[in-house]
């Protein structure tokens, strides 16, 4: 969402009033992020990055794909990357979004001047289409119309034969909804109203079934959007379409409180859970508001790592077994984070529970502020677990990923649950330097500190007239013990829900300050194996492992370039601590003059005689460690041994591959360009990795790189299924009943540039369970 942020997530319905049944719960609002401005921190700093990022995109180029939709010539063509490849415009509706956000939390007037005219662009292509359509994908028209008619090829990433038009859509709508909640955009109102029109003239003549037919393709949050415009316009048509498009595969287990998301993807998921929210709120449904909470608990407290990032490879990894996690150099996507705290900002309005802000503010300064370059502003991806790996960065004319997309919004929202309102009384949620211009009170708010290096804040009522109401300041579960001054002068205010409350009448001037002593902490993994992290207070702190071999640091187009395809350190020479769980804390030790800097010692190998230990938002442009395996001296050898063996496999395969696919996972696939008839994915219930088989066939451009001499194919055994796979039109081999590992000599005629790889079924059903696809030199 935007989380509706500011004025829809919390005003929203107060203010346009959509006739549903009561709203008998009292929401904590948040101010409007005009009421907000940020003040010297990190935070500013990245605010303030990430506009010299929006301005230094062209806005005719992200426009391009819209106009083209509309039948119009564009004034420049379109960006490369994501932008060129069948998700044409997506980055367009984030764009509208973060502009919007960023103009609200500012009031930068060349950020108004940039949204007015993409606004104006995008009219004029929505205009030219004459029906209310607005979008890039590549020809929308054609497939708009299948669908209209009831033909619908759904797969989970591509709608009759295109990537995620669904998805891409949304991204429009959600644009346009935040060009008019948070830039008061009457333009974009009428705009959006056209476009959801639009959308029920397409579907109203499908049936149920068909609706959740199509819903097996990524569809962002437009169950969300569509209760949004319900809200706003107070029809409940929109209302009802919202409800069409609720995925009943994902919700009904969440109403009865199943866990079914492992080895779903995750970035698919959470957007629908804020929909599900979203018109729990507007209907006053418990049912639905308690399932999206029962997802939150189930991501945050057993899928969700240190950082607050959660999944690996893009999908929802078991909850008993995190080792991909620490494996993998697709680690945790921003994109979840930036949805995961929309959802939690949701549930905490309608509930006040502190502990949803304690996740808020521990996923926003470790994973949210992380995923930005503090000197060029580019945007992450993947946030890598494994151990000495490292993050790539976006650049601005290059790289056009989903979370570029969301990465934009989020440096432009960092002012919305500071605070909150509720029946007159102020809510301090986050540690962040600000002034609050609390309007409807008449009284400014100062919160200044240099938290976290100062372990607690001040706050001070700079200006208003002399008036009685209570400040409430959340009291954090990381939180040692803490102590309040008025005006230098101590008091022992009581604590409520998970605040400290601070009741008495207020006049110009008076200074409260806060102590919030921090510990430090060694945290492990939710599925409980010996891997630790180690925090202070709501900070994560990690090691600077260097800058070496840092291959594709910052991307190129490439549409796998959001992926550190460098030099990956061997697990087997990565920092492991031997010794105790209870005595870990011991093994650290403070830096002098240098906050929240501690070295690490009892590691192996033995050339770690120390690690310098720091929060992990400040390191930038190295590679890192943030979680460290745990060994006692006695398992030591054998640790080493089982890592080795492990590794050197891996690694010997790896050093020959040129090109990859995992078959059955979203970004492989798309940056291939899978193609198929009658296939399917899943997830293998032992070891949670993705497959794709089909009844017809699939296929995948890959290139060799002029060095590949062999096809390399990880499949399962099934004495029922079979397969033919062919290189560029020509059977190269077969898949039979005993394949586990097939290699097979490519034709020499195929050893060069791009080559199309499909498997087919033969004379069985179906092919069998592929895993992975890779071209080698042998």
């Amino acid at each position: 969402m935007k989380s509706l942020g500011i004025i829809s997530l919390f005003i929203l319905s107060a203010v346009f009033c959509l006739p549903v049944s009561g709203q008998t719960q009292q929401r904590i609002e948040s101010f409007p992020l005009s009421q907000v401005r940020l003040t010297d921190s990190p935070f500013r700093h990245a605010q303030q990055a990430d506009i010299c990022y929006l301005l230094g995109l062209d806005a005719d180029r992200l426009a391009a794909p819209y106009l083209k939709g509309g039948g119009l010539t564009p004034k420049a063509e379109n960006y490369p990357n994501w932008e060129n490849t069948g998700l044409d415009g997506h980055i367009g509706g984030h764009y509208l979004s973060a502009l919007a956000y960023m103009y609200a939390s500012t009031g930068d007037a060349r950020i108004k001047e940039r949204l007015d005219y993409m606004l104006a662009e995008l009219k004029r292509a929505q205009d030219a289409s004459g029906d209310g359509y607005l979008c890039g994908t590549p020809g929308g028209e054609a497939i708009w119309k299948e669908i209209q008619a009831g033909n619908i090829r759904a797969q989970a990433f591509s709608l009759n034969d295109h990537w995620v038009p669904l998805y891409n859509i949304h991204k429009t709508y959600a644009g346009l909804r935040d060009a008019y909640l948070m830039a008061g955009s009457e333009t974009a109102k009428e705009m959006l109203v056209k476009l959801t029109d639009w959308m029920i003239s397409i579907t109203d003549k499908l049936t149920d079934a068909q609706m959740q037919d199509m819903l097996r393709s990524e569809h962002g949050g437009l169950n969300e959007v569509f209760a949004d415009v319900a809200d706003i316009t107070g029809d409940k048509r929109y209302l009802q379409l919202a409800h069409r498009f609720s995925h009943q595969l994902v919700l009904q287990p969440l109403l009865n409180g199943e866990d079914k998301l492992t080895g779903m993807h995750a970035n698919t998921q959470i957007p629908k859970v804020i929909g599900f929210k979203r018109i729990a709120d507007l209907e006053d449904n418990r049912t639905w508001s308690n399932a999206a909470d029962y997802f939150w608990h189930n991501v945050v407290d057993h899928r969700t790592i240190s950082i607050g990032g959660n999944s690996v490879d893009e999908h929802f990894h078991p909850t008993d077994n995190f080792e991909r996690m620490l494996r993998s150099e697709q680690g945790v996507e921003t994109c979840n984070t930036y949805n995961m705290l929309r959802l939690t900002a949701m549930l905490y309005a309608t509930s006040g529970n502190a502990a949803y802000m304690d996740y808020y503010e521990r996923a926003l300064y470790n994973h949210i502020l992380a995923s930005q370059n503090p000197v060029q502003g580019g945007l992450v991806y993947f946030t890598p677990m494994r151990s000495g790996h490292y993050r790539v960065y976006s650049q601005p004319q290059t790289s056009f990923w989903c979370c570029v997309g969301s990465g934009m919004e989020n440096h432009a929202r960092y002012g919305e649950m500071i605070y909150g309102h509720q029946q007159g009384e102020l809510y301090v949620n986050l540690f962040i330097p600000s002034t609050l211009d609390w309007k409807q009170r008449h009284v400014i708010i100062e919160q200044r500190n240099d938290f976290p290096n100062e372990a607690g804040t001040t706050l001070v009522v700079a200006e208003g007239e002399e008036q009685t109401f209570a400040i409430h300041f959340r009291l954090p579960a990381w939180s040692g013990q803490w102590s309040v001054t008025i005006n230098d002068k101590p008091i022992t205010p009581p604590v409520q829900k998970g605040y400290i409350v601070l009741n008495r009448t207020w006049k110009a001037g008076d200074t409260i300050k806060l102590s919030l002593p921090m510990t430090l902490k060694a945290v492990g993994l939710p599925d409980g194996s010996p891997n630790y992290s180690f925090t202070y207070g709501p900070i994560v702190l990690a090691a600077n492992m260097g800058k070496e071999n840092q291959d594709g640091l910052f991307a190129d187009d490439s549409r796998g370039g959001h992926i550190a395809h460098g030099p990956r350190l061997p697990l087997t020479e990565a920092p492991t601590l031997v010794g105790a769980a209870d005595s870990l804390l011991a093994y650290l030790q403070p830096v002098a003059d240098k906050p929240l800097t501690y070295t690490l010692t009892h590691l192996y190998p033995t050339r770690y005689k120390q690690l310098t230990l720091e929060p992990f938002y400040r390191l930038y442009e190295c590679r890192y460690s943030l979680y460290f395996p745990l060994v006692t001296p006695e398992e030591l050898n054998r640790h080493e041994q089982e890592l080795a063996r492990s590794e050197a496999q891996r690694m010997a395969l790896d050093a020959v591959t040129t090109d990859k696919v995992t078959c059955g996972e979203q970004q492989p696939e798309s940056d291939h360009f899978m193609e198929s008839e009658h296939s399917m994915i899943g997830t293998d219930d032992e070891t949670g990795e993705h497959w794709r088989a089909a009844r017809g066939w699939f296929s995948y451009r890959m290139k060799t790189d002029n060095r590949a001499n062999t096809l390399y194919i990880r499949c399962q055994s099934s004495p029922r299924n079979d397969a033919r796979v062919l290189v560029n039109g020509r059977v190269i081999g077969t898949l039979t009943a005993e394949s586990t590992t097939v290699e097979l000599p490519l034709p020499a005629e195929s050893r060069q540039g791009e080559i199309v790889v499909r498997i087919e079924k033969e004379s069985a059903n179906m092919t069998p369970r592929c895993y992975e696809v890779r071209l080698i030199k042998r």
